[in-house]
């Protein structure tokens, strides 16, 4: 099976990202397989540069650091998505600026909300940032369910014991992109949360 052929964008309506960067992954996968899935901000400006474009591909590359920083023994995607790791993203176009609106949050995450409904067997939701965090609430408040993920820093709420659809929701920082090198105590702190992740599913 592969996203990109069930999950799909025709109207294009968000201002503040690059249609030309729209991606929805293509990999090809066995959703009953995924028991974690990681999902960050946005689609890199330059597709070349998103997960499954290969080793060089930045997103590639920080998030391989990131697992490699937890403490696990990878050189790769392909490596992460054999641990039953799915790696995607809330916003499926590239940003035209630093961030995204909550509009475009909004609009992507009923395209996020399609994707994440393939992997029947997720036990553990990785949210990469602020993004991820206000697009999986957004999907619960649309259905009529609590919010995911209190509001608050994500410092200061990270160590509490969230759920969303009966799997664990973990917020967290983005891994993905330049300022993975260069924050390094969010880099700690990430890593923590990814040895939380990896720990929940092996129970």
């Amino acid at each position: 099976m592969k996203p990109s052929s069930t999950v799909g964008c025709d109207a294009f309506p968000c201002l503040d990202t690059r249609r030309e960067s729209y991606l929805v992954p293509a990999v090809e996968l066995d959703p009953e397989k995924v028991s974690i899935l990681l999902i960050s901000e946005a689609a890199p400006g330059n597709p070349a540069d998103h997960y499954y474009a290969g080793e060089n591909a930045l997103f590639a590359q920080t998030t391989v650091l990131a697992f490699q920083d937890a403490g696990v023994n990878v050189t790769s995607i392909e490596d992460i998505l054999k641990m039953g790791v799915y790696l995607t993203t809330a916003v499926k176009c590239g940003k035209t600026g630093s961030g995204v609106s909550t509009a475009t949050i909004q609009n992507c995450s009923l395209l996020l909300e399609k994707e994440m409904a393939l992997f029947p067997e997720v036990k553990v939701y990785l949210l990469m940032g602020d993004a991820a965090i206000k697009a999986v609430n957004m999907i619960a408040r649309r259905n009529g369910e609590p919010r995911a993920i209190p509001a608050g820093s994500t410092y200061k709420i990270r160590a509490g014991e969230f759920t969303f659809r009966g799997a664990r929701a973990l917020p967290s920082y983005v891994q993905a992109g330049p300022a993975f090198f260069v924050e390094k105590i969010k880099r700690k702190m990430i890593s923590e949360d990814i040895k939380k992740a990896l720990d929940l599913v092996s129970k």
